[in-house]
């Protein structure tokens, strides 16, 4: 009978090391915030249509009738979307122009896609 004191040692990690960084508690907030702004199918379709738009930027009253929504409910999710990093807005003379910001979503996508590292703290 063989004790366990007499069985080879092996150097077994039980766990892979990590290859890249996690995401920091700020980056996971700013992430968590970006995310939550666009868990809205309004604001996803928001998205999709000022990057539809020529030059990807869209006057708000060219975004209410497509929705079928109120001026000031298109408002307040572009409002939410410009919090959170994904759109800017220009007001000109008595609309709002809003914008995507460039790199926003593709900072996004490489960050959900796990293609880079994540240093998601500013969208």
């Amino acid at each position: 009978m063989t004790s366990r004191t007499d069985l080879p040692l092996t150097d077994v990690t039980c766990c892979a090391p990590l290859t890249r960084e996690p995401l920091t508690a700020p980056a996971a907030e700013a992430l968590s915030r970006t995310l939550k702004a666009i868990a809205d199918p309004t604001r996803l379709r928001l998205l999709s249509m000022v990057a539809a738009h020529e030059g990807a930027e869209a006057c708000v009253c060219d975004l209410t009738e497509p929705l079928g929504l109120t001026q000031p409910t298109v408002s307040h999710h572009l409002k939410v979307l410009v919090d959170a990093g994904l759109l800017t807005r220009d007001k000109r003379g008595v609309w709002a122009y809003f914008a995507l910001v460039p790199g926003a979503l593709a900072s996004l996508a490489a960050v959900l896609s796990s293609q880079q590292p994540l240093a998601f703290a500013t969208v």
